[in-house]
């Protein structure tokens, strides 16, 4: 393949960020990401880093975190310019690893329902926050939980979502991921707050609360690959519990849909139950399952769909 036409491809995914991801969400971003398929001397940064580092995100967090803050074309262009060695170090070095706390609000549901008390795992758990679903409060309108808790997580919830009345007992909790971040390491904490959008100032602090949180409680995540180190951890849960594997915005990271729908086997040989909020297009033949159609991600438990969710958390339609 050409340099042109790969260069081309990075263009067409930055417009599309553009239009589909940050349009609505984030103007800076938006606005960045159409100066960025436009650009020459940016894309030609971009083809010099393998393609999984060409990420958007992943780029607009770099050079955020490298300058401190969030910027205007003329400064972002610059900053590439001058500091590409340095940026293209820190986009290799790190990954899209949002740890969003609001997650566990469409979790919650799930999680109440299941029978007590818990042992968690989570793949792709980054600091470990999804983790910590029981040490957080909840606003779902017509039912809070814990409310007086920092943080306290909105979520606006469809009628018919079995809202819980309690928060789940968990005893023993775990996550795996590829490059385990520290919620006490100043560096990790940086980098976190850069994956948070410049204008998502209520999710940014957030996530401050939930870091605070997790320096407390200390979940533990271990460094391994979720296609070959699950089992592994799963020997670890109490026997006497009743042992979730859960995972959220991950498995689109995991390109083959063999090894995609391998890992979803082995999930549901290991655990007693299986919960996966992803894009739809993740686990195609679940989101078939299902006639009807939402934004978002696909909640399911045990492969048959659940609810449609915010990709953050913010809300959740349950499927009758």
């Amino acid at each position: 393949m050409s340099a042109r036409v790969r260069i081309e491809r990075i263009a067409a995914a930055y417009r599309r960020f553009a239009e589909v991801e940050a349009a609505g969400r984030s103007p800076l971003y938006e606005a960045l990401a159409q100066r960025i398929a436009e650009d020459g001397e940016v894309l030609g940064f971009l083809l010099r880093l393998p393609p999984a580092k060409r990420q958007p995100n992943l780029l607009l967090a770099a050079v955020r975190c490298r300058l401190g803050g969030a910027v205007e074309w003329p400064e972002f262009r610059r900053a590439v310019a001058a500091e590409a060695d340095e940026i293209a170090r820190l986009m290799l070095a790190r990954s899209t690893q949002t740890n969003e706390p609001g997650r566990c609000a469409v979790l919650l549901p799930v999680l109440a329902s299941l029978p007590p008390p818990l042992a968690l795992i989570e793949v792709g758990a980054s600091a470990g926050l999804c983790l910590l679903a029981d040490c957080y409060g909840y606003d779902y309108g017509a039912v809070r939980l814990a409310a007086e808790r920092r943080p306290c997580l909105p979520c606006s919830a469809g009628s018919a979502t079995p809202l819980p009345g309690s928060l789940p007992q968990i005893v023993w909790r775990a996550g795996l991921d590829l490059n385990p971040l520290q919620p006490s390491d100043r560096q990790d904490r940086e980098w976190l707050e850069a994956l948070v959008w410049p204008e998502q100032r209520d999710r940014l602090e957030r996530l401050r609360d939930a870091l605070a949180v997790a320096e407390q409680m200390k979940p533990r995540v271990v460094r391994g690959d979720l296609r070959y180190d699950l089992a592994g951890l799963a020997a670890q849960a109490p026997p006497e519990a009743t042992l979730v594997i859960f995972h959220t915005a991950v498995l689109g990271y995991v390109a083959s849909p063999a090894e995609r729908q391998a890992f979803a086997d082995q999930a549901i040989d290991l655990a007693d139950f299986w919960i996966a909020n992803e894009a739809p297009q993740v686990f195609p033949d679940i989101a078939r399952r299902t006639e009807s159609r939402g934004p978002g991600f696909l909640l399911s438990l045990n492969g048959t769909p659940t609810a449609w969710t915010d990709p953050h958390g913010a809300a959740i339609d349950w499927i009758n």
